[in-house]
């Protein structure tokens, strides 16, 4: 299996998971893990309007964290 699509299924799992656990620290923390792995995918994939977006949550669940 691919660098790319293994990190996809990595960051897929952690953004499944997140959402149960959003309202904490921790839950924030994972949703920005798998934004990072599933920007990996889209960047071998060349979907530059994906890695924008997974870009655009990350600074947005990190401004989430750290507020």
């Amino acid at each position: 299996m691919k660098v790319a699509a293994f990190s996809g299924w990595i960051g897929a799992a952690c953004m499944s998971c997140a959402p149960f656990i959003i309202d904490m620290p921790a839950g924030k923390a994972l949703a920005i893990v798998g934004l990072g792995l599933l920007t990996i995918q889209a960047i071998c994939n060349r979907t530059i309007n994906l890695v924008c977006l997974n870009l655009i949550s990350i600074l947005g669940f990190s401004y989430a964290l750290y507020i």
